[in-house]
């Protein structure tokens, strides 16, 4: 997976061992809310190689399956919706492609599309969505940010944005939660906590707010 890829990645561009190199990325992750982040700030890691070089993924078509129930649920969702993703574009339409659910949003930002002043501001950095509320004509309390990284939804928050956290990747990965963070309990910053897309259905409460 992508993960591991960044692992390699960092295995052999800053020759390091692989436990340290997962330790490493790891702790981009969390203090940063990206890995690509550390690299490039820290290492002089070129963002665009290093993009490219972990979202490649052979055989990914054949590995991304989506839901009948999931897509029911975005179907139904009111109000515009936009896949605001990390990944780069060309990953990004791989999956889009293969799930044929690209046509369920009004719009794609990808990280290429969050460069300012000349530097990448993926999530969670809080300008990057503020402006990016400006850019769809709303004010951000008019957005909800539905997320599983608990970091993207604190920057949401500071905004002004609602906040759902999904915890199905959550529980699998632990990304984007301190160790010690129980995934039962619902931080204060967050406004609505779902385990699956059908819980989404609960949103329409939170928009306006």
């Amino acid at each position: 997976g992508i993960t591991e890829r960044m692992t390699d990645y960092m295995v052999r561009e800053l020759a390091m061992s692989r436990p340290d190199a997962d330790a490493l990325r790891r702790s981009y992750y969390l203090r940063y809310g990206a890995t690509l982040l550390g690299l490039v700030r820290h290492h002089g890691v070129k963002a665009g190689h290093f993009l490219h070089d972990t979202h490649t993924l052979p055989g990914l078509e054949q590995r991304v399956h989506g839901h009948a129930h999931d897509l029911a649920v975005l179907r139904a969702l009111p109000g515009r919706k936009y896949l605001v993703t990390n990944a780069p574009r060309h990953y990004t339409g791989r999956v889009l492609g293969v799930l044929d659910i690209g046509h369920l949003f009004d719009g794609i930002v990808t990280v290429e599309d969050m460069a300012m002043f000349g530097h990448l501001r993926p999530k969670p950095d809080a300008r990057m969505l503020r402006r990016l509320a400006a850019q769809l004509g709303v004010l951000p309390t008019q957005c909800v940010l539905v997320e599983d990284s608990l970091e993207n939804l604190k920057a949401a928050r500071r905004v002004g944005m609602g906040t759902v956290w999904v915890q199905r990747w959550t529980r699998r990965a632990n990304w984007g939660i301190a160790g010690s963070t129980r995934v039962t309990m619902k931080p204060a910053y967050v406004d609505l906590r779902v385990v699956g897309l059908k819980g989404l259905r609960r949103l329409e409460g939170l928009r306006g707010r």
